[in-house]
């Protein structure tokens, strides 16, 4: 056991590494295999690709079947964690998003854009900020130590406000009253990525407690699970960027001018909920994933929405595609900084 951990901890000291390699390979593979691809990424349900959904199950159940199912009435106790996940992800996250992709998309790039293409990307950084992170909040409290029921119950009511809040969000902030979103799309995603996973996780919790007992669960189950989560991670990076590779090897250019606004954003919103966290006393292992939820985008819903409003090869595609690609290396750096913050 002892050797399993320091070489799990080995590995995720160097996380960011294989990340960058995984972008890379996965850039590679879609260049090289080009079509041959296409069957993989047509594979879905509504607009949620099925090989990627696999993918972020593998993610996520680690953590949903190491809850603590019964301590989560607890958990909603604090109710200082939750208005702050819900301020920074619905009052100022959409706007803030909005701000400054209408700054550098319409302003500071005027000269390399056409008003038309920046229309598309800030249509892409507004579904991008109404979209906070419900899947991957997991991986990133997990790595950081965070309270796993609280981060459960912030998720969940985070997915109850993104039914009712998602659509009239980005019907404002895109100013088109007539823009549709697909509700099969949204409530799909949210079931796909969320509701089957915490389903399992919570089966398997309660079967494998029941049949090998408490201690077994977590000194060898939970140890031997713990690779998963971050191979499933890498492997998710490999092919959506499979996907995606030649469209990112087409527009260095902008991509670069893309992934400016949505870091500034992202470190943005990190401080600004860590901030207010530590002036109103929040522990650690609850501010923690707090500030990830608002910092992190649920992009696979983004990206799903933007393809099923403005088409695959869209600006607004692109940007969302873009928000995978700075997502991770980004939030793995917010990780570091929360682990060095840690009091």
């Amino acid at each position: 056991m002892s050797k399993e951990s320091e070489r799990m901890g080995v590995f995720e000291r160097y996380l960011s590494i294989w990340v960058a390699l995984c972008i890379v390979g996965g850039i590679v593979f879609g260049i090289v295999l080009g079509s041959s691809i296409s069957f993989l990424s047509d594979l879905n349900i509504t607009t949620v690709n099925i090989p990627v959904a696999i993918l972020v199950w593998l993610m996520i159940f680690p953590m949903m079947v190491k809850i603590d199912f019964s301590s989560i009435k607890d958990r909603g106790k604090n109710l200082k964690g939750l208005a702050l996940t819900l301020i920074i992800n619905w009052l100022v996250k959409p706007f803030t998003m909005a701000f400054f992709a209408w700054i550098f998309f319409n302003k500071l790039y005027s000269a390399y854009l056409t008003p038309e293409l920046a229309q598309e990307y800030i249509a892409g950084a507004i579904l991008l900020g109404a979209a906070p992170c419900t899947a991957m909040v997991f991986v990133w409290s997990y790595l950081t130590k965070g309270d796993p029921e609280y981060t459960l119950v912030q998720v969940a009511i985070n997915d109850l406000v993104l039914l009712v809040a998602f659509i009239p969000i980005v019907k404002l902030l895109l100013g088109v009253a007539n823009v549709s979103i697909p509700l099969d799309t949204l409530i799909s995603s949210v079931v796909i990525f969320v509701v089957i996973p915490l389903v399992a996780g919570y089966l398997a919790n309660r079967f494998l407690i029941k049949s090998h007992g408490e201690k077994w669960f977590k000194e060898v189950f939970l140890v031997k699970l713990k690779p998963v989560s971050i191979v499933a991670l890498l492997s998710t990076l490999v092919l959506l960027f499979a996907f995606q590779g030649e469209k990112i090897i087409n527009s260095p250019l902008h991509i670069i001018l893309i992934a400016i606004p949505l870091i500034i954003q992202t470190y943005f919103l990190f401080f600004v909920a860590w901030g207010i966290g530590r002036k109103i006393s929040l522990p650690h292992s609850v501010l923690s994933p707090s500030s990830m939820i608002g910092a992190s985008n649920f992009f696979e819903l983004a990206v799903a929405v933007a393809i099923a409003l403005f088409g695959l090869n869209s600006g607004a595609a692109l940007v969302t595609v873009v928000g995978v690609l700075i997502e991770v290396p980004v939030m793995l750096s917010l990780v570091k900084i929360s682990n060095k913050w840690r009091y």
